[in-house]
């Protein structure tokens, strides 16, 4: 394993100033010398394997598990030595990336099975999970910190005030929230501007949170089948 290792990495590594120790105890220099030198350390065989499998992937894992170890520099180091590399790859790595990203992409063809599924694994759980990290009113993202003391209500607050700005809704006017999660936002547009706001999603316990409650506008919200 030591010489495969040796041989994939100094092969990979031609520029910068890199030494790794092997989880046996042995030592290998990569690159042209030139940088900050920087040292690393392998601490099991399977850290040492999975990364030669896919080390795009399992050199972030390796390292939050403590299996790959800075000793000389920081992780920024070691990074800004493994991208340098980025041009003069190996007909092996280009090989190894073009089908990391054949795998990835035929992963993520999104048939509409799939995308129920995915739906119902992230977002069909308790919704006590979810208060315990988003606001009152379940926004997902992009909270708007306007001050840094604001709070995340506050924060999410300011983002539907912000967003309603911007897109200059009035009364009547018809709004498609498309992935409208727990409804927050189209009821927030409905009720300030009196727009007419369909929502749409794949989450039937999104569905039923967000149903409830008319406000002065006109709010509906249906899952996609």
């Amino acid at each position: 394993m030591d010489r495969l290792l040796r041989y994939f990495l100094g092969r990979f590594i031609r520029r910068g100033s890199i030494t790794f120790t092997t989880a046996s105890g042995a030592q290998f220099s990569c690159g042209d010398g030139t940088g900050v030198p920087v040292a690393a350390r392998f601490m099991s065989r399977a850290a040492e394997i999975r990364i030669l499998i896919d080390p795009e992937l399992y050199l972030g894992e390796a390292f939050m598990d403590g299996t790959f170890v800075v000793e000389q520099g920081t992780i920024a180091d070691v990074l800004a030595v493994l991208m340098g590399q980025a041009a003069m790859l190996p007909n092996f790595a280009r090989l190894q990336a073009w089908l990391r990203f054949l795998g990835r992409r035929a992963q993520q063809i999104n048939a509409r099975g799939r995308s129920r599924s995915n739906v119902a694994r992230h977002y069909d759980l308790d919704g006590r999970l979810y208060s315990l990290f988003l606001d009152a009113d379940k926004q997902y993202s992009c909270a708007y910190f306007e001050t840094p003391d604001a709070t995340l209500d506050d924060a999410q607050l300011a983002k539907k005030r912000h967003l309603a700005a911007k897109l200059l809704i009035t009364p009547g006017q018809r709004v498609l929230d498309i992935g409208s999660g727990w409804g927050g936002l189209g009821l927030y547009l409905a009720e300030m501007s009196g727009a007419d706001v369909t929502g749409v999603t794949l989450s039937t316990e999104q569905l039923q949170i967000s149903t409830p409650g008319r406000p002065s506008g006109t709010w509906r919200n249906r899952r996609v089948s």
